[in-house]
């Protein structure tokens, strides 16, 4: 029984030791932490419970049999955040550079399932060079069996990637289907081929960062959701994140009580629109002002900034919020801005979080570079989304909802549940100035009359009461009440129950 116990206290130690001090001192010195680090941080003190310690992989060729590492490369497990359940895996550089090997890859799996079968979210924190080129097609075939439960969880449990230092080649096609990813700048980096590779085969000159880095992707490319400054604020980031996730898609949204008062109004908000229609404000003003607490948490801010999306808590509850943001592009949706709102809505819709809609959009953004990279299907994505999604949707219309992108944003037609307008709002085609041009053209040459038809023009659509009288806006508020009807409807949505009709799945414009 001793020797088992000493056996035992042996291998602990290897598999906690990982490629040895030598490696976990280069990995310090990098500025990163290692694998059991970055899960004693992210993880309640003492809650993790590991799981496949003692793992090692089954690869004899090219001399690997002599080099093998309890653990495999990755430690595995659950504990708690904040007392909620959570599962976990997190790659270990120091042991053969993270590289995924069958072992490898079946401990992940095995979190994922049970994650699954209990219903709680997965946090994976990526720090891999990728396939074990030792073991050839049994690490693909771990890579593609990773794929499928990616795929099975989305939409069940909530599915968290945090990149935290190289996920390259067949890597990158897990975390990108998860439901967010988070990057670490200057440590991390994602690509589908390397700078050696593109540099052979497109001649093109650029390196790591550039190619595939945390700005680059939360900036350029739109594929990551947020950029941290390092390995602690990525890690503690995360922790606050979660908390405004439902464990599964049987769950609720966590309530997290606040002194901040339902009713409250804020005045302040009154003169937000500046009176020239064509001056921008910004958007966000609201959205803080609005929320409990003035805690907004943004997703990519960086990306698309002509739209905002993040979440907040209303009265204690987890909302998403979508809003145009004005000081960009004027707010315009455009083929970008219309990616990133529509995968933002399906996820609140897939785990019961209401939708809040900020708008002030003139239109969709005009042009041959829109028209060629397809805006017509992209901006489908977004009505799409919202047309299907059956979680509380409530908008509140500031200022422009003009044309086909007045309906897109979470229109009474799309089965909004509460519409409200500012008695700013202007609920048009189009706006003024195009409109005249267009029903009067005859008159072109006479700008006084055109001027004159202009303002009877505004008169007429300039205002929310057209809308209204129609019942596609259900009130007409006035901005510094917005924060206490948006919670009002909330409490009154709480136990709404909408169904699509059954279908296998629907077929959105990709």
């Amino acid at each position: 029984m001793h020797d088992i116990i000493r056996q035992l206290e042996v291998k602990r130690a290897a598999a906690c030791l990982g490629g040895g001090q030598k490696r976990i001192d280069s990995q310090h010195a990098k500025g990163k932490l290692t694998a059991r680090e970055r899960i004693d941080l992210l993880l309640d003190a003492d809650s993790f419970e590991e799981w496949d310690m003692f793992k090692e992989h089954r690869c004899t060729d090219f001399g690997m049999a002599e080099q093998s590492v309890p653990g495999d490369g990755v430690v595995t497990g659950y504990g708690t955040i904040n007392g909620r359940l959570i599962f976990v895996f997190s790659q270990d550089f120091t042991v053969f550079g993270g590289s995924l090997s069958e072992a490898h890859a079946e401990k992940i799996c095995k979190v994922m399932d049970h994650a699954i079968k209990v219903g709680a979210p997965v946090i994976g924190l990526n720090d891999s060079g990728g396939a074990r080129i030792q073991e050839g097609v049994a690490s693909l075939g771990g890579y593609a069996d990773v794929f499928q439960r990616n795929v099975m969880a989305s939409g069940v449990i909530p599915q968290i990637s945090l990149i935290m230092g190289p996920c390259a080649g067949g890597a990158v096609y897990s975390p990108s289907m998860t439901d967010f990813i988070f990057m670490v700048k200057d440590s991390s980096y994602m690509f589908v081929t390397g700078p050696e590779v593109v540099r052979t085969v497109t001649h093109e000159d650029v390196t790591a960062e550039e190619l595939g880095g945390a700005v680059t992707h939360t900036g350029k490319s739109g594929v990551a959701d947020l950029a941290f400054e390092n390995d602690v604020e990525a890690l503690m980031m995360v922790r606050r994140f979660v908390g405004f996730l439902p464990a599964s898609n049987r769950h609720k949204p966590p309530v997290v009580p606040s002194q901040d008062p339902a009713e409250r109004l804020d005045f302040s908000l009154d003169t937000l629109v500046p009176d020239n229609p064509n001056k921008p404000y910004d958007i966000k003003e609201l959205i803080v002002k609005t929320v409990d607490d003035g805690d907004f948490f943004e997703l990519q801010p960086d990306y698309a900034k002509n739209i905002v999306i993040g979440f907040g808590r209303m009265d204690g509850s987890p909302v998403g919020i979508v809003a145009n943001q004005p000081l960009v592009l004027a707010g315009c949706l455009d083929i970008k801005s219309a990616i990133k709102a529509a995968r933002f809505v399906r996820y609140c819709d897939a785990f019961n979080i209401p939708v809040i809609t900020f708008v002030d959009v003139p239109g969709f953004m005009p042009g041959t570079a829109q028209e060629y990279g397809g805006i017509i299907k992209h901006g489908a994505k977004l009505l799409y989304a919202y047309a299907e999604c059956t979680v509380p949707k409530i908008t509140v219309i500031t200022r422009k909802a003009y044309g086909g992108a007045y309906d897109v944003m979470s229109s009474k037609h799309l089965r909004g549940d509460v519409n409200f307008a500012w008695p700013s709002a202007e609920i048009a085609v189009m706006g003024p100035k195009g409109a005249v041009e267009i029903i009067f053209r005859e008159e072109k040459g006479n700008p006084e009359k055109l001027a004159a038809r202009e303002a009877e023009y505004k008169a007429k659509f300039a205002n929310p009461f057209v809308a209204g009288a129609r019942g596609y806006i259900d009130d007409v508020i006035m901005p510094n009440e917005t924060r206490k009807r948006i919670c009002r409807s909330l409490a009154m949505l709480r136990d709404k129950k909408q169904e699509n009709p059954w279908r296998k799945h629907g077929n959105i414009p990709l």
